[in-house]
């Protein structure tokens, strides 16, 4: 009988030890769940990291495109953050030959911002979520006037948006940018972005293309700025920059324009590491 008794209680015991064991790792393992979503909560509230970006940013969505902000090194006691409006945001750009530029403007406490509307080239449709873009960004706290800064055909997008909105625009800038739908990328290629047809779009070219209309801008008195080589053939020098320089002229407005010899549609570091266009956009803002 004492043996059975103790058999009893030696199998109580091990239950008691079992479960205090089995309690033990249930509890450690609810805290680190709790802690894992803790984390995982505190990083949903962070906005995500754009790969590639040439300068740590982070990316938001507008309207369903992917946006995003590169915040400047330090923030200064104005009533809104400048900010330089980049076109165009897509796959691999900005890139790393921006570096160098948009240190400068950070360290100036100047944003850099963009948005990814794919291949627009200035259509109605990409330049409702350019509405967006500002609009959201102006909420957030920054200038209803940013300084846009096109590369390539990244010319179209911001220029046509521009045409419309003169009185939201501090200045523009471009890298060899396209300025003329008709040069680039061809009425047959950018017609469908605008839902026409070739015809129709040739027809109703002066209610879209940059030449036609910059009376608006002319107006508003907005400075442009543009780096574009003499042998660019992708990008004829005559037909975008040039064309624009002369219009705007003719209108009463006032553009600088720097033509490196012998270069053309290319990587030549002196189009990204151009102090002119620096201190464009520093005066563009009140920072020279």
């Amino acid at each position: 009988m004492k043996s059975i008794l103790h058999h009893r209680r030696h199998d109580s015991a091990r239950r008691v030890i079992w479960f205090c064991c089995w309690f033990a790792s249930w509890a450690l393992c609810a805290a680190q769940g709790t802690a894992c979503r803790a984390q995982e909560t505190r990083a949903d509230k962070q906005p995500p990291a754009k790969a590639g970006l040439p300068l740590p940013g982070e990316t938001f969505e507008v309207e369903g495109a992917q946006a995003f902000v590169i915040r400047p090194k330090s923030v200064q006691n104005e009533t809104a953050t400048p900010w330089v409006w980049y076109a165009p945001t897509l796959s691999g750009l900005p890139g790393d030959s921006e570096r160098w530029m948009f240190e400068r403007f950070a360290n100036a406490g100047i944003a850099i911002a963009g948005i990814d509307v794919g291949e627009s080239f200035g259509s109605p449709a990409g330049r409702a979520k350019y509405s967006a873009l500002h609009a959201a960004l102006v909420k957030q706290g920054f200038s209803a006037k940013p300084v846009l800064l096109a590369r390539s055909r990244g010319g179209l997008m911001l220029l046509c948006w521009a045409c419309e909105n003169a009185d939201k625009v501090g200045g523009i800038a471009g890298i060899y940018p396209v300025f003329n739908v008709a040069s680039y990328p061809g009425l047959e290629k950018a017609a469908p972005a605008y839902h026409l047809t070739p015809d129709d779009f040739q027809s109703r070219l002066a209610e879209h293309n940059p030449p036609e209309r910059l009376a608006a801008l002319a107006k508003a008195k907005v400075p442009l700025f543009a780096i574009h080589g003499d042998m660019d053939t992708v990008v004829p020098l005559e037909e975008n920059s040039g064309l624009i320089a002369d219009r705007y002229a003719a209108l009463g407005g006032k553009m600088e324009l720097i033509v490196p010899k012998g270069q053309g549609h290319n990587m030549w570091p002196g189009f990204f590491e151009c102090p002119e266009l620096v201190a464009f956009v520093l005066r563009c803002v009140g920072k020279e």
